[in-house]
């Protein structure tokens, strides 16, 4: 059951990650040259901090930074992948009655 738990709040912390990635994607894409200033723009990329601090020691120096937070939703998808399949794995293994 704990790890049950353990993958339930991994795949919610990436599925928030993931969504305010995109929410800061799609921000990008609307506020145009006048985004630094938006604010729920700058709200966005406080929650999505750690996710593109994390893609920056990931990545090489040759990717730019307007480049990261494209990196940081990458590697949040493949990370809420991983945790999902791994969560489906233990949920066959120990039951499905178990997991609800």
């Amino acid at each position: 059951m704990v790890l049950l738990l353990f993958l339930n709040i991994a795949q919610l912390l990436l599925y928030i990650g993931g969504l305010g990635l995109a929410g800061q994607g799609l921000l990008y894409v609307l506020a145009g040259q006048g985004r630094h200033t938006n604010l729920f723009y700058q709200l966005i990329g406080m929650v999505n901090k750690p996710w593109t601090l994390l893609a920056r020691l990931i990545a090489p120096k040759q990717i730019v930074d307007s480049q990261i937070p494209f990196v940081a939703f990458c590697i949040v998808g493949v990370l809420y992948i991983a945790v999902t399949i791994a969560k489906i794995e233990h949920c066959l293994s120990i039951g499905i009655a178990q997991c609800q």
